[in-house]
């Protein structure tokens, strides 16, 4: 029998793991009906931050830690919100880009206008202290109030669904892993197929619509 710590420590013998009951694995991708659902309900209780952090998520396809420490001059030259930009990712060191499409641009900007703030200041401040960034786990807590608003199981969905989701849209739109995973900012492609959780039925499907 396998032995582990808890047969030295008696008192964690009957204790509960914390994760138990939890779901293990990879958070699903949102599809378009839910981006846009959870847009609406955004929309309709005028959460502008939330608006901002949500299209923002999806289209700069970041981890929640980097997606959070973004600053101000990041996304912003001179008066207009880029439409590329380049971070470099704490967990690689290495820099990625993302496009902000339109309706990322026109949600950040009703954000800042309302925010305030210059090029040094962090897009998503905390609501304790403003000289601090929103924490990747009250970004996790607003990823589970967008989802259980429109139905959704939380357990199922989190703030790497968001990273996911437009990643799952273009590969399924191209097959084009690679691009993929530069989009990711993977360093090795095997990390993107099994972030992508592409199988033998995804390959064979694009293999189908290829006519020779």
């Amino acid at each position: 029998m396998e032995m582990t710590y808890s047969h030295f420590d008696p008192a964690a013998q009957n204790r509960v793991p914390w994760n138990f009951g939890a779901k293990i694995g990879p958070k699903r991708p949102f599809n378009q009906k839910q981006i846009w659902a959870i847009r609406f309900f955004l929309d309709r209780e005028e959460r502008i931050r939330d608006r901002a952090l949500f299209d923002l998520a999806i289209d700069s396809k970041l981890r929640g830690c980097d997606l959070v420490e973004l600053k101000i001059g990041d996304l912003v030259s001179g008066p207009e919100i880029r439409t590329r930009a380049t971070i470099t990712q704490r967990k690689t060191g290495r820099p990625v880009q993302f496009e902000i499409a339109a309706d990322a641009r026109a949600s950040l900007f009703a954000w800042l206008e309302l925010r305030g703030g210059d090029v040094e200041d962090y897009v998503f401040p905390s609501r304790v202290d403003h000289s601090r960034h929103l924490s990747t786990r009250q970004y996790a807590r607003l990823v589970d109030e967008w989802v259980t608003a429109i139905g959704l199981r939380p357990e199922e969905y989190g703030t790497h669904s968001l990273r996911r989701t437009k990643a799952s849209i273009i590969y399924k739109a191209t097959g084009n892993i690679r691009a993929i995973q530069i989009l990711l900012g993977h360093s090795k492609i095997e990390n993107t197929v099994r972030y992508l959780g592409v199988d033998i039925e995804d390959a064979l499907t694009l293999a189908e619509k290829t006519e020779i």
